[in-house]
């Protein structure tokens, strides 16, 4: 089991001989919740790529943990990078998204208000999906030992997920419409380095006005396979295939 992972807010730094003191939430949740004990390792991040691996030393209270910090480490950014355009999709399912292309590995996500989203992001309940789908990003990351969270952006229009796709190195379009000929995304021609961006679409589909403005903006549709799966679950399958074939999983 590898160590368990712990957010720390500020730049952190250890003190005299090492000792650093991890409070607030986190270090309650270390010494009350996960009960560490001396000797045990634990690492901090600031969720951006630094991190140190620590030994516990004692605790005090019920929410301070002290530990060894065994210097600080810099998590090199990784290459291609992949952003995952996810449309709202109905109830929690947006969490369940972000959750589970956080544990697969991907780089950025960003809320897309398609036209056929039955969600609205609209004033306070838009701000406080944004903040769900954030915390989720956190909680995952820790859960699944990562270092460097995935970048949850704010709820971006069609107009700017062209101009990202227009960015991009790849740029790819999930489309389960199989008359409109889209190609697997199992044999596309993926760069080795720079930026991918994908586009997954509401439970009703990618209008054809969206089509047009992605397919413009130098996108191309793909498909993963045969089944249609749904937009909770179809950006974890294509982040996955990707990292795969873009040799970051090897």
């Amino acid at each position: 089991m590898t160590a368990p992972v712990f957010v720390v807010e500020e730049d952190f730094r250890a003190g005299p001989g090492g000792r650093y003191v991890l409070d607030g939430p986190e270090g309650r949740h270390a010494v009350s919740v996960k009960r560490l004990h001396p000797g045990e390792t634990v690492v901090l991040t600031d969720g951006a790529g630094r991190w140190a691996e620590c030994e516990v030393v004692d605790t005090e209270g019920k929410d301070r943990l002290i530990v060894h910090m065994h210097g600080v480490n810099e998590e090199p950014v990784e290459s291609p990078r992949i952003t995952v355009v996810q449309a709202l999709p109905k109830g929690d399912r947006g969490e369940l998204a972000v959750e589970t292309m956080t544990e697969v590995g991907v780089d950025a996500i960003v809320p897309w208000q398609a036209s056929r989203c039955i969600t609205q992001w609209k004033g306070d309940r838009g701000l406080k999906a944004l903040g769900k789908w954030r915390a989720t990003a956190r909680e995952a990351g820790k859960q699944s030992r990562r270092v460097r969270f995935p970048e949850v952006a704010d709820a971006a229009t069609t107009k700017q997920v062209a101009a990202l796709l227009s960015a991009a190195d790849f740029a790819a379009v999930l489309h389960s419409d199989f008359e409109y000929g889209s190609e697997p995304l199992a044999t596309a021609e993926l760069p080795a380095e720079g930026e991918i961006v994908l586009v997954v679409g509401p439970e009703g589909g990618i209008s054809p006005e969206e089509l047009t403005a992605f397919r413009e903006a130098g996108a191309k549709a793909y498909v993963l396979g045969r089944s249609v799966l749904r937009t909770s679950t179809a950006g974890t399958a294509a982040t996955a295939l990707l990292l795969g074939r873009t040799g970051r999983w090897s």
